[in-house]
């Protein structure tokens, strides 16, 4: 059994060795510090409307969104009362879960050799999910693509958003990291 101390994950010992080094050649960085870096990764089910009309339905998708994050989700509450859609101040709508560290490069490993693979009918992510500011954001259709997943056990398929959270100060810089991470862009 490994001890915990002297574990690096994977991707993160991929990023120090490969990513840093070809990513400095490739923008010219004179600093090691001006490399961008993944911050978090930021993880959201929004229940919706089945949240609204049966509240266990938020804590089923809290304990799925935590079985995959391998942390504790917050279920997230509205802000305002919303007449036309029957929601009240404070009703549970969905859950979220933030990722940094050894947990971050954890799940993005698992996102990129086992659950994008499973996707059905997979042709690589949109490179449209980029903000302007060095972050990208994509969708799942299905959470159940995550082994974790116990398909059986499963009472509703959720949707989920993915936020990837980057300090490139570019959109260009952030698109180069995530394809050294081999994150699959469509061409």
């Amino acid at each position: 059994m490994l001890d915990q101390a002297e574990y690096t994950p994977r991707l993160k010992a991929d990023y120090r060795d490969r990513v840093k080094p070809a990513l400095m050649e490739e923008f010219g960085y004179k600093n090691a510090m001006q490399v961008p870096r993944l911050e978090k990764i930021v993880l959201n089910i929004g229940a919706g409307s089945e949240a609204v009309r049966d509240s266990k339905k938020a804590k089923s998708a809290q304990d799925d969104l935590s079985t995959i994050a391998g942390q504790r989700a917050v279920i997230t509450k509205a802000k305002k009362s919303i007449a036309g859609f029957r929601v009240r101040e404070g009703m549970p709508l969905g859950t979220k879960v933030t990722l940094r560290g050894d947990r971050m490069y954890e799940f993005l490993d698992r996102l990129v050799t086992i659950a994008l693979p499973r996707v059905r009918d997979f042709r690589g992510v949109s490179p449209k999910g980029f903000d302007g500011r060095g972050n990208y954001n994509m969708g799942l259709k299905e959470h159940i693509v995550f082994p974790e997943i116990n398909f059986d056990k499963v009472d509703e398929v959720w949707g989920m958003d993915i936020a990837f959270v980057t300090t490139a100060g570019t959109d260009d810089e952030a698109r180069a990291l995530l394809k050294h991470f081999n994150l699959p862009f469509q061409a």
